[in-house]
């Protein structure tokens, strides 16, 4: 017969469709299996639409499938699983029709994918090999189909020739063609390089009495082995069954108990609701007429009363060794195998038929897998689009390939590089990084010298009294440098008595005055220094930034432009510090301002307020809560409501425009006068100096060390590249090498692009099915 028929022999129920659901929302058993078809007359399954369809689909995914599109998506497929013992062999043979290798021991060490058509008028085997990937068992960029030998007419050949296919998958380094002509012996002598492998032999039959199907044969699941290799085939197998859109074929021999099947307990936690699982159970004539309790248990699990799966069981009786020696046809064999059922119990007294014999096991499985594929087809698509996308958003994160002469290329890249720096220097960059940092630590600089203020308090003992710093209102005024002393009038009479040289009296020295002045600016030092190194710092982070950014991919470039620009990032470093240097000894001698009215304004202010502290000690003593905490007083220590009443009688007796620190030159002679005054002095003449060192030290550190970089660094690269390229003999060669891409770059965007070709090569595929 040309085509597959079913007559009373072999009948079959329709396609495995969901059992309904009964009023508690319980799946019955009972009505989980196929209903029986009772139709007896002879049709032709293959003439039909569905058929035609159905053609059309499997042809969809095998074309993906031979693209390598398994290893991006989930394509829908059939994959057999089973033990050593279990019966797969003979189970794929008389699927396909053809003879797979057999040997003791583990025999298939690698997934062989059958594809059987029947839209041929003669029957042809062609093989192939799939290299999906590498040695080491990663993904390969591009799948690799590797034609292997010719086309086979003879159906004798096939089994020899998945031999040899196998041995060239397991030894990936020698060139397959080596194996054409090996026989079988020579075969079984070959050292394989690999035990297994994830690579694929593909054999695609053309068989005009076949139903059109497609699976996946995985090796056997063993236990006699090196843990190693257990594990290896085991973790090939739960790989496989773990994809949603994998229907698990399962192979159970009826010899053993269900319980003790690996292959059963690994199908069920990749698909513990039973939804993809369909269990094959082989070797029923194994059980003898004693076996009553096992068959009535193989029975109830065909008929869906136990181990209950969705889609439900097969059985199916192959051929044995003495069958096989006979060459019989694959038909021949079918009429056996529904004889045997027929008239054997109680496989003979099962009503559903449909559940017997590879006939029907095939045609249901086909049907099966139509239909999955075709619900999965929209999802395929969508895959495809995401991971196009997504691998299209990868390549343009990459730079672009070069495409220019390399000396342009990387005296563009020079310059692209210089006026990135120079725009990061001058802030008019997107990247504000540069000057945002450094605005913080010329913050913390400024605190910094702000707390070097001098701690005079004008009393006898003035660590019992709170200090004296209240400024203007915009001061921040942080923690107090370790190094300022507490002073109060008594320890400034020391000081200006051991300046006394030939003065006249009444005369304060001046030397009085520039000792404890220096007292505060040798601390300026400590902080511009750690600004100054804080600032380089950061410089170094930006540079690193920016050398990455621009030669990142020119690793030879990268070095080369690291190693140039550090000597004169190092030199512009020297020079700012040089700068530092000088910028602070401006206030080491002399003490001078020409901000005369800012510093007789200090100077009268505070010496108003030391006068009205001395006036009113009480209110500066310190209370237990100020112990703890640093407290600042303000100017005004005394009733605001007296100084208001005071300054009102005195305008009304015609002293108008006075102010509260007016009031303190009423007050009777102050015995530390001349104290107070050099304390007024030193204190005003900080508050000149501070504000002048904080805005000096930062223009002079970006001036002598950023701008200084950024405006000569252009012209010194370039300097240093053509000396580079001279000392090194062949222009041309080097600019080469510095313009070559890094490795890691080049590879990642030639995987990118390889990627991006399978993924439109499949894009276009279901595009064209689908119009």
């Amino acid at each position: 017969m040309n085509r597959l028929s079913f007559n009373s022999r072999n009948r079959r129920a329709p396609p495995p469709v969901p059992p309904p659901d009964d009023s508690n929302g319980n799946t019955s058993r009972e009505t989980s299996l196929p209903d029986t078809d009772d139709t007896w007359d002879n049709f032709d399954l293959t003439s039909t639409e569905y058929a035609r369809r159905g053609k059309e689909l499997m042809r969809l995914i095998n074309d993906l499938r031979a693209m390598g599109a398994e290893t991006m998506i989930d394509l829908p497929s059939i994959v057999v699983i089973g033990g050593q013992s279990a019966g797969k062999s003979s189970l794929v043979e008389a699927v396909s029709g053809v003879n797979v290798p057999r040997d003791s021991g583990t025999c298939t060490r690698c997934p062989t994918e059958c594809t059987m058509s029947s839209s041929a008028t003669t029957w042809s085997c062609t093989i192939q090999l799939r290299f999906d990937y590498d040695s080491s068992g990663h993904p390969l960029p591009q799948s690799r189909m590797i034609p292997f030998g010719a086309p086979i007419t003879n159906r004798d050949e096939v089994d020899t020739w998945l031999r040899r296919a196998q041995a060239a998958i397991l030894n990936p380094n020698t060139p397959p063609e080596n194996f054409h002509n090996k026989t079988v012996p020579e075969l079984r002598a070959v050292t394989s390089s690999l035990k297994f492998s994830r690579n694929v032999v593909t054999i695609s039959i053309e068989d005009p009495d076949a139903i059109d199907l497609s699976f996946v044969d995985l090796p056997g699941l063993i236990q006699n082995e090196d843990q190693e290799v257990i594990d290896l085939v085991q973790e090939l197998t739960v790989r496989a069954i773990s994809r949603p859109n994998t229907i698990i074929l399962t192979t159970i021999p009826m010899s053993d108990d269900m319980q003790n099947q690996l292959s059963v307990r690994l199908a069920r936690e990749a698909d513990p609701d039973g939804e993809r699982t369909i269990g094959v159970l082989t070797k029923p004539d194994t059980l003898g007429d004693g076996a009553v309790s096992a068959r009535r248990m193989w029975v109830d699990v065909i008929e869906g009363h136990q181990y209950v799966l969705q889609h439900g069981y097969y059985c199916v009786r192959l051929p044995d060794d003495a069958q096989r020696t006979q060459r019989l046809s694959r038909a021949a064999f079918q009429r056996l195998e529904a004889q045997y059922f027929d008239t054997t119990h109680p496989w003979s007294e099962v009503t559903n038929r449909g559940r017997f014999g590879i006939p029907a096991f095939v045609s249901d499985i086909s049907a099966l897998l139509v239909r999955l594929i075709e619900r999965c087809l929209p999802k395929l698509k969508e895959d495809v689009e995401r991971l196009l996308a997504s691998c299209l958003a990868d390549l343009n994160a990459l730079p672009p390939p070069l495409s220019s002469d390399p000396q342009i290329e990387v005296l563009g890249k020079l310059n692209d590089f210089c006026a990135a720096l120079r725009a990061v220097v001058d802030g008019t960059s997107s990247d504000k990084g540069l000057a945002r940092r450094n605005r913080e630590l010329y913050g913390v600089f400024k605190r910094d010298i702000r707390g070097t203020a001098p701690d005079f308090r004008p009393f006898e003992q003035p660590n019992m009294y709170r200090p004296f710093d209240a400024l203007e209102p915009d001061e921040i005024f942080g923690d107090r440098n370790p190094g300022v002393q507490t002073m109060g009038v008594s320890e400034v009479r020391q000081v200006i008595k051991e300046s006394i040289g030939w003065e006249l009296p009444r005369n304060i020295p001046y030397e009085a005055k520039t000792r404890l002045i220096s007292q505060f600016t040798t601390l300026w030092t400590a902080p511009a220094e750690r600004c100054l190194t804080a600032i380089n710092d950061v410089l170094d982070d930006v540079i690193q930034g920016l050398i990455k950014t621009h030669f990142g991919r020119f690793r030879v470039l990268q070095e080369l432009v690291s190693e140039l620009i550090r000597s004169d990032v190092e030199e512009y470093k020297s020079q700012a510090h040089s700068a530092l240097k000088e910028t602070l000894e401006l206030d080491v001698k002399p003490s001078y301002t020409q901000n005369t009215h800012y510093f007789e304004s200090l100077c009268e202010k505070w010496h108003n307020t030391y006068k009205l502290g001395r006036r009113n000690p009480t209110q500066h003593l310190l209370t237990t809560a100020d112990r703890g905490n640093r407290v600042s007083v303000a100017i005004e220590s005394v009733s605001t409501t007296h100084i208001s009443n005071a300054l009102h009688y005195l305008a009304q007796a015609g002293y108008s425009g006075l102010t509260a620190g007016d009031l303190a030159r009423l007050l009777p002679p102050e015995p530390f006068e001349e104290e107070l005054i050099v304390m007024a002095h030193v204190r005003a003449y900080f508050h000149v100096a501070y504000k002048r060192i904080i805005d000096h030290i930062p223009l002079r550190i970006e001036h002598s060390l950023h701008q200084a970089l950024a405006g000569k660094l252009s012209v010194t690269l370039i300097q240093s590249l053509i000396v580079d390229t001279t000392a090194r003999g062949n222009f041309a060669e080097r600019m080469a090498e510095l313009a070559s891409e890094d490795p890691v770059i080049a590879r990642k965007r030639e995987q990118l692009q390889a990627r991006r070709s399978r993924l439109q090569t499949y894009r276009r595929r279901l595009i064209n099915f689908s119009s």
